[in-house]
């Protein structure tokens, strides 16, 4: 593909790991907090991605899944932590 697709690509997911990361600082309560980490996380699973194909390494792929599967139990464990639950 083009350089400059991925180039984009990257920035504007850049940009919104900024935005998220601004939510993530100044969000009112914890669940908004929450649910800007797991963007962040999501954000870096898809820059995992892309990394990994603009590479050439699919064991990024691999890293990735481990990735999105420990933040999706973490983000699991403190939703039941906020509710009180635990």
């Amino acid at each position: 593909m083009n350089y400059y697709i991925f180039l984009a690509l990257i920035s504007l997911l850049a940009i919104g790991t900024f935005l998220f990361l601004y939510r993530l600082l100044k969000g009112p309560t914890a669940a908004d907090r929450m649910v800007a980490l797991d963007a962040i996380t999501n954000v870096t699973a898809g820059l995992l991605m892309i990394i990994a194909f603009i590479s050439q390494r699919f064991i990024y792929v691999d890293v990735t899944l481990v990735f999105s599967i420990l933040s999706f139990v973490g983000l699991i464990i403190v939703a039941r932590y906020l509710e009180g639950g635990l």
